[in-house]
């Protein structure tokens, strides 16, 4: 607690110049007894700061006297406000405390940093969210997150495929992925990855745990997620598809796939003008609708047994569009959509 006090005590001198004890105990919520205690300890850790005596005295620092935060580049400074993303932080329970650290550092910087770094919020924002998406509800984030940090176990009820399952966790690490929040924990000695929202409950224990000396929350997570992308199912599907449709192919099959898709018409295209592709899918079950979606730009070439598949699915679309209705939905519910699992 008097560290941090310290180091506020420094920043506000840097920042103001010469303050007066009464200023500085105000500031600090502190007494004036305990703000000279602290000048005595900055004066004998060789913080050149002096005190001036007369009824416009104070205490200030020697000219031209920064602290080693000014040793920070301007390309570093704008990269330490770019880093804070407040959607995240919020989630955290830490939305107060980045914006206090931000301000802080921002007074600390010397004045053509600060510019800098001013300009760099005013022009640049981290939106880590996909477009349409409001990322996921996670209530035992914040619980989560304590646990990580104090390195606490915990005893939690986790939905897998749709069922309950308890587990008794050590957390290691908190991920966010394209607005989705990752936990990374050690389970019966086995390091797991679990999705946040799917905890159901989280209770803390009081009991802590030793980190493993050789445990690195970014290399696993990048290791984890190659293997993972590596090694899920994929369907490998050769088509027909005009220019036109290559952005929706794209939302539709990743854009990685789509880059990494075999050409197997010249760059002209067909007699048409149309592209044929072979790119690999993922998740199977659920490629003939998606491939729905495409509509008449473009064509299912193999596997074969595709075709009846989006045909079927298609003619359901033309059925339920070819009935007369209601607008109180006279003819019952929709059919149930494919959907991922979840």
């Amino acid at each position: 607690m008097r560290a941090s006090r310290l180091i506020n005590l420094l920043l506000l001198l840097q920042t103001r110049g010469q303050l007066t004890a009464a200023e500085l105990a105000s500031e600090l919520e502190v007494s004036e007894r305990t703000v000279h205690r602290d000048i005595e300890a900055l004066s004998a850790a060789g913080v050149p700061v002096y005190a001036v005596r007369g009824p416009h005295g104070g205490v200030a620092l020697v000219d031209g006297y920064r602290t080693r935060l000014t040793g920070m580049t301007g390309e570093e400074a704008e990269a330490l406000f770019l880093s804070g993303i407040p959607g995240p932080a919020a989630e955290l329970g830490l939305g107060t405390v980045m914006a206090a650290a931000r301000l802080k550092v921002l007074a600390a910087l010397p004045p053509e940093l600060r510019s800098r770094a001013s300009r760099l919020v005013e022009r640049f924002h981290l939106d880590v969210t996909g477009w349409f998406q409001t990322g996921e509800e996670a209530p035992l984030l914040p619980a989560l997150s304590e646990a990580v940090w104090e390195s606490r176990r915990v005893d939690a009820i986790y939905e897998r495929n749709h069922e309950l399952v308890e587990r008794s966790i050590k957390p290691l690490g908190l991920v966010l992925k394209a607005g989705i929040w990752y936990l990374v924990a050690d389970s019966d000695g086995q390091y797991r990855t679990y999705r946040v929202a799917r905890f159901r409950q989280a209770s803390v224990s009081d009991d802590r745990f030793e980190r493993p000396t050789d445990f690195e929350l970014a290399s696993y997570w990048t290791e984890s997620t190659a293997a993972y992308e590596e090694n899920a199912e994929r369907l490998e599907v050769t088509l027909r598809i005009s220019h036109s449709a290559m952005h929706a192919l794209a939302d539709i099959a990743g854009s990685a796939a789509l880059r990494a898709a075999e050409r197997l018409t010249p760059p002209e295209g067909d007699r048409d003008g149309w592209e044929v592709l072979r790119l690999r899918m993922d998740w199977p079950s659920e490629v003939p609708a998606r491939l729905v979606a495409l509509g008449a730009d473009a064509e299912v070439l193999e596997p074969i047994e595709l075709r009846p598949e989006i045909a079927a699915i298609a003619q359901r679309v033309v059925d339920r569009y070819s009935r007369p209705t209601d607008r109180a939905g006279a003819n019952g519910p929709p059919d149930r959509a494919r959907g991922r699992p979840g």
